[in-house]
């Protein structure tokens, strides 16, 4: 494989559950690294596990993928390719790098407790390889049916430049020959992963460090196809904000993050930089962290996930949203004014709607705690707001608090928390004078003059 080689990526998970956010970041990475290289994302929906694979579980996965905006530009499913596995696995056999195994779950469990009780690694002792015709015959007379290994070649070891983790080196020697192929004929993960890459001309393969010793095994694979491995990326994983792995973490998937509001952007700012020397940003467009992603920026320690973290960058970006990314999610009558008003004192764009009903309604449900003094001040605001000119929507806030001052002689607190809680019935919120306007003359009025 050359450098110059068009870049492709894949993201390869199993359809036996939903995505949760170290696949997302496993996906997100794969498609940044594509993109920014002008390169192919591919979708291959690995079902080769039947009893557990589920077709919806696959429709949610390209349905969340394009919900964060992570757009897929081909793809397989394992479950139709068995053909070709068929065809690689007779030839594998045929060049001896592939043979049929006896033993049962219980005989190899045996026997890796009884290395263990020795302190040595529990590695498989490739017996399989030693067993004669007679044995085998008694195997089968038996009703066994064998399953199948890939024979690791021990006389090299096994060596690849990591683009996060640099050089790697593993002895084959202590590594089990890996099981691809269970007795009943269904595939394992790692002969089918190995002999799509191929196929589908993957140039780069991004995952977790938990997949080093798989890689370790398959490096040997694309050897025995007759392939250059693609370069390969392992990742750290994630662990929560208590510096653990968390079970959290592997609850939390598009289906929550759409429930706590969480924008699509906020989700991919955040996974795109924690791992890595830059800090998280507040964007609108991920362009500019697709410019600069390099896996040379990540480091070996786990990434730390917060969700708290997650939650105030989501907030941030909320404060940046222009009207028309959101105008659909918002209610009926709320137009770009209103917007930029409510905006600021948003943490996810489903609180608007809550902010418009404060504005629009009739007051009824506000219900300000307001002592006899404020109360006479507000029915004072009504008289002195209705001599207002309304149509002077930008100095309106001042001149009406201007003119009570006066009168009152009231500043600071007492002077305009009154009359946010008889307008809005809250102590917080956006600026009066921005939302003011919005609530508008009549209700304004009534509003005032309603709690005295």
């Amino acid at each position: 494989m050359t450098l110059d080689q068009p870049v492709v990526t894949r993201f390869a998970p199993s359809p036996t559950g939903r995505l949760h956010v170290g696949n997302i970041r496993t996906a997100l990475h794969n498609w940044m690294w594509a993109r920014r290289h002008g390169g192919r994302f591919l979708l291959r929906i690995d079902d080769t596990d039947a009893e557990r694979s589920r077709e919806e579980y696959g429709d949610a996965i390209r349905a969340d993928l394009d919900w964060l905006g992570l757009d897929i530009d081909g793809g397989a499913r394992q479950s139709e390719r068995f053909a070709l596995y068929e065809t690689h696995f007779t030839a594998l056999v045929a060049a001896g790098r592939i043979y049929p195994a006896y033993e049962t779950a219980q005989e190899l469990d045996l026997k890796r407790k009884v290395l263990l009780g020795r302190g040595l690694p529990p590695v498989y002792d490739r017996s399989a390889l030693t067993l004669t015709a007679d044995q085998i015959a008694a195997h089968e007379a038996e009703g066994r049916q064998p399953h199948w290994r890939f024979r690791l070649d021990h006389d090299q070891p096994i060596v690849w430049h990591d683009l996060i983790r640099g050089e790697q080196t593993f002895n084959p020697a202590n590594l089990s020959d890996p099981v691809i192929r269970r007795a009943d004929g269904s595939w394992l993960y790692m002969l089918p992963s190995a002999i799509d890459d191929v196929e589908m001309g993957v140039t780069h393969i991004v995952r977790g460090e938990d997949h080093v010793s798989n890689t370790a095994t398959q490096v040997q694979m694309f050897a025995a196809l007759g392939a250059q491995p693609p370069h390969l990326a392992h990742e750290a994983l994630l662990v929560g904000s208590e510096g653990k792995l968390s079970k959290r973490i592997g609850s939390l998937g598009c289906n929550a993050f759409r429930e706590q509001g969480i924008e699509p952007v906020a989700i991919t700012a955040l996974l795109a930089r924690i791992g890595t020397s830059d800090p998280v940003e507040p964007v609108t467009d991920i362009a500019p962290l697709i410019a600069t992603f390099d896996f040379a920026r990540f480091g070996r320690a786990p990434a730390r996930f917060d969700d708290t973290e997650l939650a105030t960058l989501n907030q941030k970006i909320v404060h940046q949203l222009p009207y028309a990314t959101v105008a659909d999610r918002l209610p009926i009558g709320m137009d770009e004014a209103a917007w930029a008003a409510i905006r600021p004192n948003l943490e996810v764009v489903g609180q608007a709607a809550d902010w418009w009903a404060v504005v629009t309604g009739d007051g009824s449900g506000l219900a300000p705690d307001l002592d006899a003094d404020d109360r006479a001040y507000c029915t004072l605001a009504a008289q002195v707001a209705a001599t207002l000119d309304w149509a002077t929507a930008d100095t309106l806030w001042s001149s009406l608090t201007a003119a009570l001052k006066e009168q009152t002689g009231r500043k600071g607190k007492t002077l305009f928390l009154p009359l946010r809680r008889a307008l809005t019935g809250r102590d917080h919120g956006p600026d009066m004078a921005a939302l003011l306007p919005l609530i508008g003359r009549e209700r304004a009025l009534a509003r005032l003059a309603g709690v005295s």
